[in-house]
């Protein structure tokens, strides 16, 4: 993958982590949440999973925001 693709898994793994830290849940409850696997959520949050449009739907609403909200926080993350 070229350092661009990198980058926004990267980033989208930090907005992740970030609303589930900011919940307070661990990833074993986000992972029974969103109908993902634990180490998936792991993954993710690493920038090491490169996400299904589906599973960033199952994501954003086992974190209880919008598809908007989430990709708004990978954004700030690029500034």
């Amino acid at each position: 993958m070229n350092a661009p693709a990198l980058a926004i898994l990267v980033r989208f793994g930090h907005a992740v982590r970030s609303k589930r830290l900011s919940l307070e849940l661990t990833q074993e409850v986000l992972a029974e949440k969103a109908e993902l696997h634990r180490t998936y959520i792991a993954d993710i949050e690493r920038g090491t999973r490169n996400v299904s449009l589906q599973n960033i739907e199952k994501l954003a609403l086992a974190l209880g925001c919008s598809l908007e909200t989430l990709f708004a926080d990978v954004e700030k993350g690029r500034k």
